[in-house]
């Protein structure tokens, strides 16, 4: 399958392309052959110096806070690109990024603003005024963001939600009931687009009209993993794709645990669902806290090592919450949010009151039940009824939506 992201099936036709940019490109051209940097402030540019910052941002050895410290030394971009060697060096950067700002890599950014000509492509840079101004707080803010979609969707009120990428099936339904329920109250469902946890969020806030922001660990010519090619259409149609890695860039591994730090950065706090002791989403809750976000999470069964990393947040000082009011309350003093919502809550226990009118077996069954997965043996060794019997009741009541099936047979209860 081609990884591409093919903005134009979206558009039939794109728009005629921005002249500004087309300068830019002829000037790489220029400047490739040439080996001198381009100068595209002579030529009236809406964006004199994207380019530089394009190319600044494609050097080896130059991170967020490097980037910004040669911004401050050098006072542009294209700055930069014509300091002397030695001066450049005076700033810590070592011989291969010296080498590079020598011949930058115009190729590449010739990709970036071909990509950038296409139906909504973006890309902001630190000083642009419609860079997120909850991301420009942290100290290692990205110096460029590459967007498809809706770039408002990047100033409204966000919320980050992460957790395992082989969630259970109870942590899947309660990562979706609480993205509904917060998107229906106006906050934006940021996650990774990974498997698990992180796709169930986007769901969840897709499944109401909500907006929902995908930070992704490549550039944004291409959709990681595969399979969420057409959830990352819904959220660019809704919401937004956003990225630091310039375009053609591969999902290497080093790649996912950096581009947390935007997760969590572009939003007021971070709930973790449901994460292993070593799972990557403690890396956005440490994010979080260290940019002084705050941080949510959500407490599961002492017998489930999906829970085992919330449980060490909690004792570490996040917030437990057992429903989405919860967060909303303690977010309701930073931002203005409608808090007189539905009565419907996302509770951890669940109600039990609508299976009381059950056959007597069915609910001997139940009650040997909870919301932890259990295996159908130990089932029948909890309701003394026979294998043959259980494995037949288990169907029904998950056709009648009272259970649900995870990975290796396992059985919860679905909550209700």
């Amino acid at each position: 399958m081609n990884k591409e992201l093919d903005c134009e099936a979206k558009k039939a036709s794109p728009p005629p392309a921005n002249q500004a940019t087309d300068q830019a490109v002829e000037q790489i051209h220029q400047a490739r052959h040439s080996h001198t940097t381009i100068d595209p402030i002579n030529h009236g540019q809406e964006k004199p110096d994207l380019a530089c910052w394009l190319a600044i941002h494609r050097a080896p050895g130059i991170g967020p806070a490097t980037f910004q410290k040669l911004l401050q030394r050098f006072n542009s971009a294209q700055g930069v690109l014509d300091a002397p060697p030695a001066e450049l060096a005076e700033c810590g950067l070592r011989n291969k990024a010296l080498k590079y700002l020598k011949e930058p890599d115009w190729k590449g950014v010739e990709q970036d603003l071909a990509w950038l000509k296409q139906p909504d492509n973006h890309i902001l840079t630190l000083k642009d005024a419609d860079y997120p101004p909850l991301l420009r707080e942290i100290t290692t803010a990205p110096p460029v963001l590459f967007v498809h979609g809706q770039l408002e969707a990047l100033n409204s009120m966000q919320i980050a939600m992460v957790g395992s990428r082989n969630p259970s099936s109870s942590g899947r339904q309660t990562s979706g009931n609480f993205a509904r329920h917060l998107a229906s109250s106006g906050f934006t469902i940021t996650s990774g687009l990974a498997l698990g946890i992180d796709a169930a969020s986007h769901e969840g806030a897709l499944a109401v009209g909500g907006i929902s922001i995908a930070v992704t660990g490549t550039g944004l010519d291409r959709v990681y993993p595969a399979r969420h090619r057409d959830l990352a259409y819904r959220i660019a149609e809704q919401g937004a794709l956003v990225s630091e890695f310039p375009i053609g860039t591969a999902p290497l591994p080093a790649h996912f645990p950096r581009r947390n730090r935007i997760i969590s950065g572009l939003s007021l706090g971070t709930l973790v669902v449901e994460a292993a002791q070593k799972s990557g989403s403690l890396i956005t809750a440490q994010h979080a806290l260290e940019q002084g976000r705050e941080v949510f999470a959500i407490p599961g069964s002492i017998h489930n090592p999906m829970a085992r990393g919330c449980h060490q947040l909690i004792r570490q000082g996040a917030k437990l919450v057992e429903t989405a009011d919860d967060i909303l309350s303690e977010l309701a003093p930073m931002v203005s949010v409608n808090l007189a919502m539905t009565s419907q809550t996302i509770e951890m226990s669940g109600s039990m009151n609508e299976k009381q009118d059950l056959d007597p077996e069915y609910q001997q069954l139940i009650n040997s039940m909870g919301y932890d997965e259990v295996a159908v043996d130990e089932l029948v060794n909890r309701c003394q009824l026979t294998p043959e019997s259980v494995s037949s009741m288990l169907l029904i009541m998950e056709l009648q939506g009272y259970v649900t099936s995870g990975p290796g047979g396992l059985y919860s209860l679905v909550h209700k």
